[in-house]
């Protein structure tokens, strides 16, 4: 359906007080703006910032509801025959390739990371962030494979990715401040994130598999469980 201009000028003003809310920010610390500060810059009302952002911290975390929902939304679209893991290393290689944000390992990270350490509130957001992402994904793997309500291996399939995920995004980011130059740390990332995905595809194993077509799935109790897979 093609955007509406009152939806368009909406979109675009919301755009516009996070990226002058960001700009601020980063600029002096998160703690150290106000709201009120924001919407003089942004020329708007401080109720026109709260009508598009709840609170100061979804300011800040603008893109949260685009990340929270992210690896879920690859998993719901991967391709025919292919894993939950596979999908998820392609996405990730290829945000690396296209230096896409979505992942955290961009230039202007390590500014970032510095705010949100330095503020309690940004800081307990990010958790609530995380957290939520991985309810997502369990969620996501859970309708995929037609989970009894009961069945813990969604929540522990999702765990474990999230983990890597954010291990490598947490490795990134202190390298980044720490001063090293983002493509050297790129390509000593790639090679971890290769380990990394390895290590999930033997633990994890052909969990979710997307069939070429429904008449090709197996009955659930002719599916092998990760633990009954053969050791390498």
């Amino acid at each position: 359906m093609e955007e509406s201009l009152r939806e368009r000028k909406k979109r675009e003003t919301r755009q516009r007080i996070a990226d002058v809310a960001m700009g601020l920010f980063l600029q002096r610390g998160f703690d150290n703006v106000t709201v009120a500060e924001v919407a003089r810059a942004a020329d708007v009302s401080v109720n026109t910032v709260f009508n598009y952002f709840r609170t100061k911290e979804d300011l800040f975390l603008d893109r949260s509801a685009d990340v929270e929902g992210m690896l879920a939304r690859v998993v719901r679209g991967r391709r025919p025959g292919e894993t939950v893991v596979e999908a998820l290393r392609r996405d990730f290689f290829d945000s690396l390739a296209n230096g896409d944000w979505r992942y955290g390992m961009h230039e202007g990270v390590d500014l970032f990371a510095r705010r949100v350490r330095e503020s309690p509130s940004l800081s307990a957001r990010l958790l609530e962030l995380d957290y939520r992402r991985e309810e997502h994904l369990a969620r996501a793997l859970a309708d995929e494979v037609d989970a009894d309500p009961d069945d813990l291996t969604p929540w522990l399939v999702s765990a474990q990715v999230c983990a890597v995920i954010r291990t490598l995004t947490r490795h990134f980011a202190v390298r980044r401040m720490a001063g090293e130059e983002t493509g050297r740390i790129l390509g000593d990332i790639r090679e971890r994130a290769e380990r990394a995905f390895d290590l999930l595809e033997r633990g994890v194993g052909d969990y979710a598999l997307r069939w070429d077509a429904p008449a090709t799935r197996p009955a659930p109790g002719d599916l092998p469980s990760p633990a009954s897979a053969p050791a390498e």
